[in-house]
């Protein structure tokens, strides 16, 4: 399991002064880049070796608001990999009192310059052994 921690900027809270829900989505990205950076694999490798891992859905369910200067540890872990497919979840908490602030998980595809889908098995063995190792 991975773990970032995400400061709440204010410019991403709303009227209501609490942490605006979409940004949780671009604090997820930021932690699964953290990830993919810890196991030796960041994203500029990645696509230089002609692979792109774009998003193919997302789910998230918001347990508590943060606001303004929080602090959010981010837990990252692969909840399921096909080779093909990547289920990343993730776990939001509250660094100052542990609160569950968000339950949620993303799921990524690998393509190559065209577009097609990939097995990493074949195109990139090396990722692909250590997302098997992370299940």
């Amino acid at each position: 399991m991975s773990k970032y921690i995400r400061k709440v900027n204010y410019y991403e809270t709303d009227i209501m002064g609490i942490t605006h829900h979409s940004n949780y989505i671009r604090f997820m990205e930021e932690a699964r880049m953290n990830f993919m950076e810890e196991i030796g694999y960041p994203m500029k490798r990645l696509e230089s070796e002609g692979i792109t891992s774009p998003v193919v859905s997302v789910n998230c369910e918001y347990k508590q608001p943060t606001t303004y200067s929080d602090e959010i540890e981010i837990d990252v872990r692969v909840k399921k990999y096909t080779g093909v497919r990547l289920t990343v979840a993730y776990e939001m908490r509250n660094k100052e009192d542990g609160a569950l602030v968000l339950e949620a998980t993303s799921v990524h595809c690998f393509l190559d310059e065209n577009g097609k889908p990939v097995a990493l098995k074949k195109t990139s063995p090396e990722l692909d052994a250590k997302l098997r190792a992370k299940k």
